[in-house]
Protein backbone atom coordinates (compact mmCIF):
# COMPACT_ATOMS: atom_id res chain seq x y z
CA UNK A 1 0.00 0.00 0.00
CA UNK A 2 1.24 3.12 -1.22
CA UNK A 3 2.03 5.72 2.20
CA UNK A 4 -1.03 7.99 0.58
CA UNK A 5 -3.14 5.41 0.85
CA UNK A 6 -2.58 5.19 4.61
CA UNK A 7 -5.47 6.31 7.07
CA UNK A 8 -4.05 8.77 9.84
CA UNK A 9 -4.70 5.97 12.05
CA UNK A 10 -2.74 3.58 9.97
CA UNK A 11 -0.02 6.04 9.76
CA UNK A 12 0.41 6.03 13.25
CA UNK A 13 0.48 2.65 13.75
CA UNK A 14 3.47 2.21 10.73
CA UNK A 15 5.71 5.19 11.97
CA UNK A 16 5.34 3.24 15.41
CA UNK A 17 6.28 0.28 14.23
CA UNK A 18 9.33 1.88 12.04
CA UNK A 19 7.70 0.65 8.61
CA UNK A 20 8.20 3.98 7.77
CA UNK A 21 9.19 7.65 8.97
CA UNK A 22 7.42 11.19 9.26
CA UNK A 23 9.33 12.62 6.71
CA UNK A 24 8.80 9.88 4.33
CA UNK A 25 4.88 10.42 5.06
CA UNK A 26 4.97 13.94 5.02
CA UNK A 27 7.24 13.67 1.77
CA UNK A 28 4.96 11.60 0.03
CA UNK A 29 1.86 13.13 0.30
CA UNK A 30 4.42 16.63 -0.57
CA UNK A 31 4.89 15.34 -3.62
CA UNK A 32 1.15 14.59 -4.52
CA UNK A 33 0.48 18.32 -3.67
CA UNK A 34 2.69 19.48 -5.50
CA UNK A 35 0.99 17.97 -9.05
CA UNK A 36 -2.21 19.61 -7.78
CA UNK A 37 -4.93 18.18 -10.38
CA UNK A 38 -7.65 19.72 -8.20
CA UNK A 39 -6.15 23.23 -7.65
CA UNK A 40 -6.54 22.74 -3.85
CA UNK A 41 -3.69 24.32 -2.36
CA UNK A 42 -3.24 27.98 -1.96
CA UNK A 43 0.14 27.82 -0.17
CA UNK A 44 2.20 24.74 0.62
CA UNK A 45 4.62 24.46 3.09
CA UNK A 46 7.62 21.99 1.93
CA UNK A 47 10.41 23.13 3.64
CA UNK A 48 9.79 23.50 6.68
CA UNK A 49 7.02 20.64 7.08
CA UNK A 50 10.09 18.61 5.93
CA UNK A 51 12.44 20.11 8.95
CA UNK A 52 9.42 19.62 11.32
CA UNK A 53 8.96 15.96 10.18
CA UNK A 54 12.87 15.34 10.93
CA UNK A 55 12.56 16.92 14.51
CA UNK A 56 9.45 14.42 15.22
CA UNK A 57 11.25 11.83 13.99
CA UNK A 58 14.47 12.32 16.45
CA UNK A 59 11.96 12.43 19.02
CA UNK A 60 13.08 9.64 21.74
CA UNK A 61 8.74 9.92 22.65
CA UNK A 62 6.96 10.41 19.86
CA UNK A 63 3.86 13.41 20.24
CA UNK A 64 0.57 11.27 19.76
CA UNK A 65 -0.03 12.28 15.90
CA UNK A 66 3.41 11.19 15.59
CA UNK A 67 4.21 13.81 12.25
CA UNK A 68 1.07 12.58 10.54
CA UNK A 69 1.05 15.44 7.99
CA UNK A 70 -2.30 17.65 7.79
CA UNK A 71 -3.88 20.18 5.45
CA UNK A 72 -5.43 24.04 6.75
CA UNK A 73 -7.80 25.43 5.53
CA UNK A 74 -6.92 28.83 4.68
CA UNK A 75 -9.45 30.55 7.04
CA UNK A 76 -7.03 29.85 9.43
CA UNK A 77 -3.97 31.51 10.84
CA UNK A 78 -0.44 30.36 10.40
CA UNK A 79 2.52 32.15 11.51
CA UNK A 80 4.21 32.76 8.62
CA UNK A 81 2.34 31.33 5.94
CA UNK A 82 0.46 32.94 3.76
CA UNK A 83 -3.52 33.04 4.82
CA UNK A 84 -5.87 34.83 2.55
CA UNK A 85 -9.31 33.25 3.13
CA UNK A 86 -9.66 32.67 -1.04
CA UNK A 87 -9.51 36.95 -0.69
CA UNK A 88 -7.61 39.19 -3.12
CA UNK A 89 -8.33 41.88 -0.21
CA UNK A 90 -5.50 39.39 1.89
CA UNK A 91 -3.39 38.58 -0.99
CA UNK A 92 -0.06 37.61 0.30
CA UNK A 93 -0.74 38.60 3.99
CA UNK A 94 1.26 36.31 6.65
CA UNK A 95 0.19 36.78 10.02
CA UNK A 96 2.52 37.25 13.23
CA UNK A 97 0.70 33.82 15.00
CA UNK A 98 -1.21 30.58 14.57
CA UNK A 99 -4.53 29.78 15.43
CA UNK A 100 -5.06 28.32 18.70
CA UNK A 101 -6.66 25.12 17.14
CA UNK A 102 -3.77 24.89 14.51
CA UNK A 103 -0.79 25.15 17.27
CA UNK A 104 -2.49 22.33 19.55
CA UNK A 105 -2.52 19.95 16.81
CA UNK A 106 1.34 20.74 16.04
CA UNK A 107 2.19 20.65 19.30
CA UNK A 108 0.31 16.71 19.32
CA UNK A 109 2.67 15.95 16.57
CA UNK A 110 0.29 17.04 13.06
CA UNK A 111 2.75 18.64 10.64
CA UNK A 112 0.86 21.51 8.58
CA UNK A 113 1.97 20.49 4.75
CA UNK A 114 0.03 23.69 3.11
CA UNK A 115 -3.63 26.45 3.11
CA UNK A 116 -6.18 24.57 1.34
CA UNK A 117 -8.57 26.76 -1.17
CA UNK A 118 -11.71 27.78 0.02
CA UNK A 119 -14.92 30.18 -0.93
CA UNK A 120 -13.65 33.76 -0.28
CA UNK A 121 -13.96 34.21 3.38
CA UNK A 122 -16.16 31.37 3.70
CA UNK A 123 -19.14 32.19 1.73
CA UNK A 124 -20.38 29.36 -0.67
CA UNK A 125 -21.43 26.36 -1.40
CA UNK A 126 -19.10 25.33 -3.89
CA UNK A 127 -15.44 26.77 -3.87
CA UNK A 128 -16.36 28.90 -6.98
CA UNK A 129 -16.23 31.31 -4.97
CA UNK A 130 -12.43 31.25 -4.46
CA UNK A 131 -10.31 34.47 -5.59
CA UNK A 132 -7.90 31.59 -7.00
CA UNK A 133 -10.38 29.59 -9.03
CA UNK A 134 -12.68 26.59 -8.14
CA UNK A 135 -10.71 23.36 -6.78
CA UNK A 136 -12.27 20.19 -8.42
CA UNK A 137 -14.10 17.40 -7.12
CA UNK A 138 -11.77 14.22 -7.45
CA UNK A 139 -14.72 11.95 -8.40
CA UNK A 140 -15.30 14.41 -11.30
CA UNK A 141 -13.25 16.90 -12.12
CA UNK A 142 -16.22 18.84 -14.09
CA UNK A 143 -17.92 19.14 -10.76
CA UNK A 144 -17.49 21.04 -7.25
CA UNK A 145 -16.29 20.25 -4.41
CA UNK A 146 -18.35 21.92 -2.21
CA UNK A 147 -17.86 24.84 -0.26
CA UNK A 148 -16.40 26.86 1.44
CA UNK A 149 -13.97 23.98 2.58
CA UNK A 150 -13.96 22.11 -0.73
CA UNK A 151 -9.97 22.58 -0.70
CA UNK A 152 -9.75 20.76 2.45
CA UNK A 153 -12.03 18.06 1.16
CA UNK A 154 -10.40 17.59 -2.34
CA UNK A 155 -7.41 17.45 -0.86
CA UNK A 156 -8.41 14.42 1.52
CA UNK A 157 -10.56 12.70 -1.03
CA UNK A 158 -7.65 13.11 -3.39
CA UNK A 159 -4.87 11.58 -1.14
CA UNK A 160 -2.94 14.89 -0.76
CA UNK A 161 -3.12 14.75 3.11
CA UNK A 162 -5.03 12.31 5.52
CA UNK A 163 -7.01 14.65 7.17
CA UNK A 164 -7.14 18.18 7.11
CA UNK A 165 -8.98 20.69 8.96
CA UNK A 166 -12.03 23.24 7.85
CA UNK A 167 -14.80 25.34 9.35
CA UNK A 168 -18.33 25.08 9.24
CA UNK A 169 -20.97 28.07 9.59
CA UNK A 170 -23.68 26.91 7.91
CA UNK A 171 -23.02 23.55 6.26
CA UNK A 172 -19.34 24.29 5.17
CA UNK A 173 -17.61 20.95 6.43
CA UNK A 174 -19.94 18.48 6.52
CA UNK A 175 -21.49 19.65 2.86
CA UNK A 176 -17.97 18.99 0.97
CA UNK A 177 -17.72 16.09 2.88
CA UNK A 178 -20.80 14.48 1.28
CA UNK A 179 -19.81 16.15 -2.11
CA UNK A 180 -16.26 14.35 -2.04
CA UNK A 181 -17.21 11.08 0.09
CA UNK A 182 -15.43 11.69 3.06
CA UNK A 183 -16.26 12.07 6.27
CA UNK A 184 -16.81 15.86 8.03
CA UNK A 185 -17.34 16.64 11.49
CA UNK A 186 -18.91 20.32 12.91
CA UNK A 187 -18.25 19.72 16.36
CA UNK A 188 -20.30 21.30 19.46
CA UNK A 189 -20.41 25.27 19.19
CA UNK A 190 -17.59 26.67 21.54
CA UNK A 191 -15.88 23.50 21.54
CA UNK A 192 -13.17 24.18 19.44
CA UNK A 193 -11.43 27.59 19.99
CA UNK A 194 -12.26 30.64 16.61
CA UNK A 195 -8.99 32.24 17.67
CA UNK A 196 -6.88 32.35 14.72
CA UNK A 197 -9.82 31.50 12.57
CA UNK A 198 -11.09 34.65 10.14
CA UNK A 199 -14.39 35.40 11.27
CA UNK A 200 -17.53 35.10 8.70
CA UNK A 201 -20.71 35.01 11.28
CA UNK A 202 -19.50 34.45 15.01
CA UNK A 203 -22.20 32.77 16.30
CA UNK A 204 -22.08 30.15 13.95
CA UNK A 205 -18.66 29.67 12.94
CA UNK A 206 -17.06 26.26 14.26
CA UNK A 207 -13.50 24.54 13.21
CA UNK A 208 -14.03 20.83 12.45
CA UNK A 209 -12.04 17.63 11.06
CA UNK A 210 -11.96 16.13 7.70
CA UNK A 211 -10.69 12.62 7.42
CA UNK A 212 -11.40 9.46 5.31
CA UNK A 213 -12.26 7.41 8.79
CA UNK A 214 -14.71 8.25 11.45
CA UNK A 215 -11.62 7.32 13.60
CA UNK A 216 -9.56 9.28 11.89
CA UNK A 217 -11.93 12.07 12.49
CA UNK A 218 -12.28 11.55 16.40
CA UNK A 219 -8.64 11.16 16.80
CA UNK A 220 -8.24 14.48 15.03
CA UNK A 221 -11.06 16.28 17.43
CA UNK A 222 -9.05 15.00 20.76
CA UNK A 223 -6.55 17.07 19.99
CA UNK A 224 -8.40 20.22 19.33
CA UNK A 225 -11.10 20.63 21.75
CA UNK A 226 -11.14 22.86 25.10
CA UNK A 227 -11.49 26.00 26.51
CA UNK A 228 -8.97 28.35 25.27
CA UNK A 229 -8.29 31.87 27.19
CA UNK A 230 -7.89 33.80 23.79
CA UNK A 231 -11.70 33.07 22.46
CA UNK A 232 -14.34 33.86 25.57
CA UNK A 233 -16.75 31.37 23.52
CA UNK A 234 -14.88 28.18 23.93
CA UNK A 235 -15.91 25.77 26.36
CA UNK A 236 -14.13 23.62 28.89
CA UNK A 237 -14.96 20.00 27.34
CA UNK A 238 -16.67 17.59 29.97
CA UNK A 239 -15.54 13.95 28.53
CA UNK A 240 -12.36 12.87 26.64
CA UNK A 241 -12.89 12.71 23.13
CA UNK A 242 -12.85 8.38 22.88
CA UNK A 243 -12.01 6.58 19.35
CA UNK A 244 -14.92 4.77 18.74
CA UNK A 245 -15.52 1.03 18.49
CA UNK A 246 -18.68 -0.09 18.22
CA UNK A 247 -20.10 -2.37 15.91
CA UNK A 248 -23.73 -2.41 17.26
CA UNK A 249 -26.37 -0.33 17.79
CA UNK A 250 -28.53 -2.20 20.43
CA UNK A 251 -30.77 0.51 22.34
CA UNK A 252 -29.86 3.60 20.20
CA UNK A 253 -33.20 5.74 18.76
CA UNK A 254 -32.54 7.32 15.13
CA UNK A 255 -34.61 9.97 14.77
CA UNK A 256 -35.25 10.41 10.45
CA UNK A 257 -35.63 14.24 9.94
CA UNK A 258 -39.19 13.71 7.87
CA UNK A 259 -39.19 17.58 6.73
CA UNK A 260 -35.40 16.97 5.00
CA UNK A 261 -36.45 14.02 3.43
CA UNK A 262 -39.30 14.84 1.06
CA UNK A 263 -39.03 17.53 -1.50
CA UNK A 264 -36.27 19.29 -3.13
CA UNK A 265 -33.84 16.16 -2.36
CA UNK A 266 -32.85 14.28 -5.07
CA UNK A 267 -34.22 10.71 -5.31
CA UNK A 268 -31.08 8.96 -5.50
CA UNK A 269 -29.94 10.73 -2.36
CA UNK A 270 -32.86 10.23 -0.91
CA UNK A 271 -32.69 6.25 -1.54
CA UNK A 272 -29.00 6.13 -0.42
CA UNK A 273 -29.74 7.79 3.16
CA UNK A 274 -32.92 5.66 3.25
CA UNK A 275 -30.93 2.44 2.41
CA UNK A 276 -28.53 3.37 4.90
CA UNK A 277 -30.72 3.89 8.04
CA UNK A 278 -32.14 0.13 7.09
CA UNK A 279 -28.44 -0.84 8.51
CA UNK A 280 -29.25 1.10 12.05
CA UNK A 281 -32.04 -1.32 12.86
CA UNK A 282 -30.19 -4.50 11.54
CA UNK A 283 -27.23 -3.37 14.01
CA UNK A 284 -30.02 -3.04 16.92
CA UNK A 285 -31.04 0.26 16.80
CA UNK A 286 -34.51 1.67 16.36
CA UNK A 287 -35.60 4.36 13.55
CA UNK A 288 -38.67 6.34 14.76
CA UNK A 289 -39.81 9.76 12.24
CA UNK A 290 -39.10 13.32 13.54
CA UNK A 291 -40.72 16.61 13.23
CA UNK A 292 -38.68 19.69 13.36
CA UNK A 293 -41.39 22.20 12.61
CA UNK A 294 -39.31 25.51 12.76
CA UNK A 295 -37.14 23.39 10.12
CA UNK A 296 -38.29 24.95 6.93
CA UNK A 297 -37.80 28.61 7.77
CA UNK A 298 -33.92 27.59 8.72
CA UNK A 299 -32.99 28.67 5.72
CA UNK A 300 -34.29 31.95 5.52
CA UNK A 301 -33.18 32.84 9.13
CA UNK A 302 -29.57 31.74 8.37
CA UNK A 303 -28.92 34.29 5.50
CA UNK A 304 -30.12 36.69 7.45
CA UNK A 305 -28.15 36.11 10.64
CA UNK A 306 -25.14 34.97 8.83
CA UNK A 307 -24.82 37.89 6.39
CA UNK A 308 -25.59 40.67 9.73
CA UNK A 309 -22.42 38.73 10.98
CA UNK A 310 -20.47 39.46 7.98
CA UNK A 311 -21.37 43.00 7.51
CA UNK A 312 -19.80 43.82 11.27
CA UNK A 313 -17.22 41.28 10.99
CA UNK A 314 -15.47 42.18 7.47
CA UNK A 315 -15.65 45.93 8.05
CA UNK A 316 -12.05 45.37 9.78
CA UNK A 317 -10.90 44.99 5.86
CA UNK A 318 -9.97 48.80 4.86
CA UNK A 319 -6.56 48.66 3.54
CA UNK A 320 -5.39 50.53 6.75
CA UNK A 321 -4.14 48.39 9.01
CA UNK A 322 -3.41 44.99 6.82
CA UNK A 323 -4.11 43.57 3.50
CA UNK A 324 -4.85 45.23 0.40
CA UNK A 325 -4.53 48.74 0.18
CA UNK A 326 -5.77 50.77 -2.82
CA UNK A 327 -3.56 53.20 -4.74
CA UNK A 328 -3.39 56.91 -5.43
CA UNK A 329 -6.89 57.59 -3.77
CA UNK A 330 -7.76 61.65 -2.89
CA UNK A 331 -9.56 61.18 0.69
CA UNK A 332 -10.84 57.84 2.82
CA UNK A 333 -13.97 57.33 1.87
CA UNK A 334 -12.42 57.00 -1.64
CA UNK A 335 -10.07 54.67 -0.28
CA UNK A 336 -12.33 52.42 1.43
CA UNK A 337 -14.37 52.26 -1.38
CA UNK A 338 -11.77 51.53 -3.78
CA UNK A 339 -9.70 49.02 -1.28
CA UNK A 340 -13.13 46.80 -0.70
CA UNK A 341 -14.02 46.91 -4.22
CA UNK A 342 -11.50 45.85 -6.13
CA UNK A 343 -10.59 42.94 -3.00
CA UNK A 344 -14.16 41.91 -2.78
CA UNK A 345 -15.76 39.41 -4.97
CA UNK A 346 -19.63 39.22 -5.89
CA UNK A 347 -20.44 37.06 -3.09
CA UNK A 348 -18.68 38.43 -0.52
CA UNK A 349 -20.50 42.10 -1.93
CA UNK A 350 -23.31 40.89 -1.96
CA UNK A 351 -23.75 39.10 1.42
CA UNK A 352 -21.96 42.45 3.09
CA UNK A 353 -24.88 44.46 1.44
CA UNK A 354 -27.63 42.02 2.73
CA UNK A 355 -26.68 42.35 6.25
CA UNK A 356 -26.06 45.69 6.34
CA UNK A 357 -29.20 46.49 5.29
CA UNK A 358 -30.95 44.08 7.86
CA UNK A 359 -29.14 45.69 10.69
CA UNK A 360 -29.81 49.29 9.26
CA UNK A 361 -32.14 51.72 11.46
CA UNK A 362 -35.72 50.72 10.86
CA UNK A 363 -35.11 47.20 10.00
CA UNK A 364 -33.17 45.77 12.71
CA UNK A 365 -36.22 44.77 14.78
CA UNK A 366 -38.23 43.24 11.25
CA UNK A 367 -35.24 41.21 9.93
CA UNK A 368 -32.26 40.72 12.12
CA UNK A 369 -34.27 40.25 15.54
CA UNK A 370 -37.19 38.60 13.77
CA UNK A 371 -34.81 35.67 12.53
CA UNK A 372 -33.03 35.33 16.25
CA UNK A 373 -36.59 35.10 17.69
CA UNK A 374 -36.99 31.82 14.49
CA UNK A 375 -33.50 30.58 15.81
CA UNK A 376 -34.93 30.33 19.31
CA UNK A 377 -37.77 28.00 17.86
CA UNK A 378 -35.37 26.10 15.87
CA UNK A 379 -33.48 25.47 19.31
CA UNK A 380 -36.24 24.30 20.85
CA UNK A 381 -37.34 21.99 18.28
CA UNK A 382 -34.47 20.28 18.35
CA UNK A 383 -34.69 19.99 22.83
CA UNK A 384 -37.75 18.50 22.03
CA UNK A 385 -36.35 16.03 20.11
CA UNK A 386 -33.64 14.46 21.64
CA UNK A 387 -36.19 13.81 24.59
CA UNK A 388 -37.71 11.16 22.23
CA UNK A 389 -34.41 9.96 20.16
CA UNK A 390 -30.42 10.01 20.60
CA UNK A 391 -29.20 10.91 17.67
CA UNK A 392 -30.79 13.07 14.37
CA UNK A 393 -30.80 10.99 10.48
CA UNK A 394 -30.94 12.96 7.14
CA UNK A 395 -29.07 13.73 3.81
CA UNK A 396 -25.96 15.92 4.47
CA UNK A 397 -26.54 17.83 0.56
CA UNK A 398 -29.78 17.63 -0.97
CA UNK A 399 -28.18 16.84 -4.04
CA UNK A 400 -25.05 15.03 -5.12
CA UNK A 401 -21.37 17.58 -6.63
CA UNK A 402 -23.07 19.93 -9.15
CA UNK A 403 -21.22 21.26 -12.69
CA UNK A 404 -19.07 24.02 -12.37
CA UNK A 405 -20.69 26.74 -13.36
CA UNK A 406 -24.41 24.99 -12.89
CA UNK A 407 -25.50 27.65 -10.00
CA UNK A 408 -22.71 30.78 -10.16
CA UNK A 409 -25.48 32.70 -12.03
CA UNK A 410 -28.41 31.87 -9.53
CA UNK A 411 -27.47 32.70 -5.91
CA UNK A 412 -30.48 31.23 -4.13
CA UNK A 413 -30.35 27.74 -6.35
CA UNK A 414 -26.63 27.78 -4.20
CA UNK A 415 -28.17 28.34 -0.92
CA UNK A 416 -30.32 25.74 -1.12
CA UNK A 417 -27.29 23.51 -1.03
CA UNK A 418 -26.96 23.69 2.69
CA UNK A 419 -30.80 23.39 3.32
CA UNK A 420 -30.12 19.90 5.64
CA UNK A 421 -27.33 21.60 7.39
CA UNK A 422 -28.11 24.74 8.32
CA UNK A 423 -31.01 24.01 11.02
CA UNK A 424 -27.93 22.23 13.32
CA UNK A 425 -25.68 25.19 12.80
CA UNK A 426 -28.30 27.78 14.19
CA UNK A 427 -28.68 25.30 17.11
CA UNK A 428 -25.10 25.18 17.93
CA UNK A 429 -25.21 21.53 17.99
CA UNK A 430 -22.75 18.88 16.92
CA UNK A 431 -23.16 16.77 13.43
CA UNK A 432 -21.23 14.62 11.04
CA UNK A 433 -21.49 13.64 7.49
CA UNK A 434 -20.11 9.94 6.45
CA UNK A 435 -20.34 8.62 2.70
CA UNK A 436 -23.54 6.07 2.72
CA UNK A 437 -23.39 5.73 -1.10
CA UNK A 438 -23.43 6.38 -4.31
CA UNK A 439 -26.08 8.52 -6.74
CA UNK A 440 -24.99 8.45 -10.21
CA UNK A 441 -21.77 7.17 -9.76
CA UNK A 442 -21.34 10.32 -6.74
CA UNK A 443 -21.14 10.48 -3.56
CA UNK A 444 -24.46 10.98 -1.26
CA UNK A 445 -23.96 12.07 2.65
CA UNK A 446 -25.91 10.80 5.60
CA UNK A 447 -25.77 13.67 8.74
CA UNK A 448 -26.20 12.90 11.92
CA UNK A 449 -26.63 15.07 14.93
CA UNK A 450 -27.22 15.06 18.68
CA UNK A 451 -27.57 17.43 21.30
CA UNK A 452 -24.56 19.60 22.74
CA UNK A 453 -21.13 17.63 23.64
CA UNK A 454 -23.16 14.35 22.36
CA UNK A 455 -19.54 14.12 19.94
CA UNK A 456 -18.97 10.60 21.57
CA UNK A 457 -22.42 9.22 21.00
CA UNK A 458 -21.99 10.34 17.11
CA UNK A 459 -19.07 8.82 16.46
CA UNK A 460 -20.03 5.37 18.24
CA UNK A 461 -23.14 5.84 15.58
CA UNK A 462 -21.04 6.66 12.50
CA UNK A 463 -18.77 4.17 13.17
CA UNK A 464 -20.60 1.45 13.43
CA UNK A 465 -22.76 2.49 10.54
CA UNK A 466 -19.51 2.95 8.29
CA UNK A 467 -18.25 -0.17 8.62
CA UNK A 468 -21.81 -2.06 7.92
CA UNK A 469 -22.69 0.49 4.73
CA UNK A 470 -18.36 -0.44 3.58
CA UNK A 471 -18.78 2.80 1.37
CA UNK A 472 -14.52 2.99 -0.06
CA UNK A 473 -13.65 6.51 -0.18
CA UNK A 474 -11.51 5.88 -3.00
CA UNK A 475 -12.46 8.01 -6.40
CA UNK A 476 -12.20 6.49 -9.88
CA UNK A 477 -8.87 7.51 -11.19
CA UNK A 478 -7.28 8.75 -8.09
CA UNK A 479 -3.98 6.41 -7.46
CA UNK A 480 -1.03 6.79 -5.63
Amino acid sequence: MALTDLTAEQSITAIAAGRTSSEDLVRAHLERVEHDDWNNFLAVNREAALARAREIDAMPQRPPLAGVPIAIKDALSTRDLTTTAGSRILEGFRPIYTATCVARLEAAGAVVIGKTNMDEFAMGSSCENSAYGPSLNPWDTTRVPGGSSGGSASAVAARQAPWSLGSDTGGSIRQPAALCGIVGVKPTYGAVSRYGLIAFASSLDQVGPFARTVRDAALLLQSMVGRDPMDTTSLDWPDPIVLPTAGRLDGVRVGVIEELMGEGIEPGVRAACRAALRRVESLGGTVVPIELPHASYGLATYYLIAPAECSANLARFDGIRYGRRAEATDDLLEHYERTRGEGFGPEVKRRIMLGTFALSSGYYDAYYGQAQRVRTLIVRDFAAAFAEVDVLASPTSPTVAFRLGERTADPLSMYLSDVCTIPVSLAGLPSLSIPCGLSDGLPVGLQLAGPAFSENRLFDVAHALEAAIGFDPSPPGVTA
